[in-house]
């Protein structure tokens, strides 16, 4: 087995422990490329469908070419979407930096959709290298009842064995993708042929590296207009994939505060 052969087949045990040990389970569908990896690796893990709902927490502001692509990716992917919206930024914590404050809806939009659906399992497509809040995570990790993240008491995983503690109102949240690396999702992409929003790649001497709402995000300068590029690129760049994401260039301490609160 080579480097992704094991990162799959570590994702795929993920998934399949994740749907025997929690019910009602659902996945999160950002529409981005690390949770359409999750997606073809739950379709890999089931017998070529997906035998949970997935989820988009709509905050009404993703670029159009996102929306395009859910619609026809939900038909071909045969998929169960259960959508959900966002409440308006008016409503948001006002001592968040406005990024923060923004992005703060998904937050609440989750929520509400996890209490609605009585969620006790959430996957979602977060990488231990993606941001440094994010690698304090574990892969089975616990929500409580106000679906907030307390850092420091986190159930130990030795031998991948995955804690699923349970009580009234909090729920597990699943991270398939933790041991991933960016590089690694654009080689599985690759070698998979998984379909992506064309908004990562290059057009006019730009691209995305990181997909969020239109508002919040930039593009960074690149010329990588094909998968190949993309790898290229990314096996000599220094700039964080995060770049493109206002949020992560206001105060140190907003990702961390939304992560704790509930964020994706």
């Amino acid at each position: 087995m080579d480097h992704l052969d094991q990162l799959e087949a570590q994702s795929v045990f993920i998934l399949r422990e994740a749907y025997r040990k929690l019910k009602p389970l659902a996945m999160l569908w950002s529409l981005g490329k690390d949770s359409n990896v999750m997606i073809w690796l739950a379709k890999k893990a089931f017998m070529g469908r997906v035998p949970f709902p997935v989820m988009h927490v709509d905050t009404g502001k993703k670029f159009p070419e996102m929306y395009a692509f859910r619609d026809e990716y939900t038909k071909k992917w045969n998929l169960d979407l259960l959508l959900g919206d966002c409440p308006p930024v008016e409503e948001m914590d006002p001592t968040l930096p406005p990024a923060a404050r923004s992005a703060a809806r998904k937050t609440a939009g989750l929520a509400t959709m996890i209490e609605k659906h009585k969620l006790q399992g959430v996957i979602a497509g977060i990488r231990r290298d993606e941001q440094g809040t994010r690698a304090k995570e574990r892969v089975f990790s616990p929500r409580g009842a106000s679906h907030k993240w307390d850092i420091r008491n986190q159930p130990p995983e030795f031998w991948d064995q995955y804690a699923t503690p349970h009580e009234d109102g909090m729920h597990i949240r699943v991270h398939p993708l933790l041991s991933w690396r960016e590089i690694d999702i654009w080689r599985y992409v690759e070698r998979e042929g998984i379909p992506l929003v064309d908004l990562y790649f290059a057009k006019n001497g730009e691209r995305y590296r990181s997909l969020g709402d239109a508002d919040i995000t930039s593009p960074i300068e690149s010329n990588a207009a094909t998968l190949a590029d993309v790898i290229t690129e990314l096996e000599t760049t220094k700039t964080s994939e995060r770049a493109g994401r206002a949020m992560d260039h206001e105060s140190e301490d907003a990702f961390e505060r939304l992560r704790v609160a509930g964020y994706l």
